[in-house]
Order: C-alpha cells, then sequence, then structure tokens
C-alpha cells in the first residue's frame, strides 16, 4: 500500500518532526530537489532509504541559482504529481517551504564558493548560479539537520561544490552521491527534457554517446585534446551548441594531471534549440 508523504511548509513544524526522529534515535537522510520529479529523483530516494531509518525530500524551486535571462518563471512545478511519485518510494516527509519562508524579505547573507566552483564548467557559463546553490543547500542541510544528503552524479560539478562546501564549513552531514539514470537510449533524466521537441528528444542521446566515444578514445591512448575537439565537432553536427566539453580531474575539477595519473571526468554541456542539456562520464 502507498502513502502520500505528510507535506511541511514552516520552519517550525520541520523543527518538531526532526526532533520527534531523533528522539527516537532514527537516522534522517535528505534529498534535495527541485520538484518535477522523475524517475531519477526516485532513484535518489531509494538510495536515501538504503542508508537512513528516515527520509525528508525537500521540493523547492531555487531562484538564486536562477539569472534573470533564464527559465525560472517556466521550470515544470506539479507539487500533486510530485506526492504522487514519491508515494511508490518510501518518504517520510516533505519538506516545501514558500520563497518568503527561505529567503524572508530582509535576507541578506549568501554563500560564495571557491575551488570547484571557478574552474571554468557552469561557472564560467553561468557565474551566479553556484553561490544560490550552495546558500540554499546550506540552508536546507540546517534546517533538516540530515545525517546524509542524497545528490546525483548527472550534476557532477554541483555534487563537487557541495561537498566541499560540506567539508569546508564542518557542516556535519555525509554527502552520498547516486549514478545518473538514463533512458535506454543513454539520455540522462532531466526535468528539462521536457522542454525537448520530437526531433530534439531522438537527437538528444547523441550526448552521452560523444561522451562514451571520447572516453573510450582517451582510455585508448589518443591526446586528450584530440578526443574533444573530435567530440565537440560530433556535436556541433549533430545540431548542438556547445558550452563546453572538457576532461578533468575528477575530485578537484582542475585540469588532468596527466594521462593514467588520476581519474578524469568527462563533462559537457550543449544546447539543443532552447533547451540546455549536461551529461558527465568517467574515463
Amino acid at each position: 500500500m502507498t502513502q502520500r508523504p505528510h507535506v511541511i511548509d514552516t520552519i517550525a513544524e520541520l523543527r518538531r518532526a526532526i526532533a520527534l526522529y531523533r528522539e527516537a534515535g532514527e537516522t534522517v537522510a535528505l534529498v534535495p530537489t527541485m520538484g518535477a520529479l522523475h524517475e531519477g529523483h526516485l532513484a535518489l530516494v531509494r538510495l536515501a532509504n538504503r542508508h537512513a531509518r528516515r527520509v525528508v525530500v525537500s521540493i523547492f524551486v531555487n531562484p538564486k541559482q536562477f539569472a534573470p535571462s533564464e527559465d525560472f518563471a517556466l521550470y515544470p512545478r506539479d507539487m500533486e504529481a510530485d506526492l504522487a511519485a514519491l508515494a511508490s518510494s518510501r518518504t517520510d516527509l516533505v519538506w516545501a517551504p514558500d520563497v518568503a519562508v527561505m529567503y524572508p524579505p530582509d535576507f541578506a547573507t549568501r554563500i560564495v564558493p571557491e575551488g570547484p566552483a571557478t574552474v571554468g564548467l557552469e561557472d564560467a557559463v553561468r557565474p551566479h548560479f553556484f553561490a544560490g546553490v550552495t546558500t540554499v543547500v546550506a540552508k536546507l542541510l540546517l534546517q533538516c539537520l540530515p545525517d546524509i544528503a542524497v545528490f546525483g552524479e548527472k550534476d557532477y560539478q554541483q555534487l563537487k561544490v557541495v561537498a566541499r562546501m560540506v567539508r569546508d564549513l564542518d557542516i556535519p552531514v555525509e554527502i552520498i552521491a547516486a549514478p545518473t539514470v538514463r533512458r535506454a537510449d543513454g539520455l540522462a533524466l532531466s526535468s528539462r527534457n521536457a522542454y525537448l521537441s520530437a526531433a530534439q528528444r531522438a537527437t538528444a542521446p547523441t550526448l552521452h554517446r560523444v561522451l562514451k566515444l571520447c572516453a573510450d578514445k582517451i582510455a585508448a591512448g589518443l591526446a586528450v585534446s584530440t578526443a574533444l575537439s573530435e567530440g565537440r565537432e560530433a556535436l556541433e553536427r549533430a545540431g548542438f551548441a556547445v558550452d563546453y566539453l572538457e576532461a578533468r580531474d575528477a575530485e578537484t575539477l582542475g585540469p588532468p594531471a596527466g594521462h593514467g595519473a588520476a581519474a578524469i571526468r568527462l563533462l559537457v554541456a550543449a544546447r539543443l534549440g532552447t533547451t540546455r542539456l549536461i551529461d558527465n562520464l568517467g574515463v
């Protein structure tokens, strides 16, 4: 039997609920989301359930990580569908604050991360983005006080930025990474996939295919720069406008030290029409 999770939208009620879990000696996991839930999000919830007795899913479309030219107003929102989806995966409560609760009118503080947040990937294209992400994630962690928090590897740079923030600020939470969930054709699940036309959806899996081809070439000994150049050309031929296709140290996101010296992560962001897709793959 499925049961819709309890929805909380005030900090006072959230703290009372978390306090009851703590009084019972129960561990707590947080799965931060912006709603528009799909199977990738539900995989995060299932992973959280394997690590903690209680699971909190936050649903909050964070305005601080959208630039004025981006799609905050258009970002898909459907709380009823989200709650129905969560009913199939054990979720104890949903933390769904209004913008005014998260950011009162006199809100005056933000986190400005460096390290993996300033390596010339998403930060080069969206310079506002990681300050918005780290500020809201820090608030969510302090509001929910979880033992663990689960983030997907699809947003790989974000995962590394959040992990560094938690470490640097001594926030007592373990960050757990969840593998990217894909369609059978390789396309990484994303709420923004809904923006793709039928023709664009048919083209979109090329992003993952090119990443895999680049990874195979690098593993076989081809120069990284050559593999990436060929990859960019392949994406452009397929109709993508490429923001970046880069090879980085998988941990620091800095330039790789050298072939075979450390794990390499390939990261890509590209647009099909007005829809921006990101993906990544280990070498």
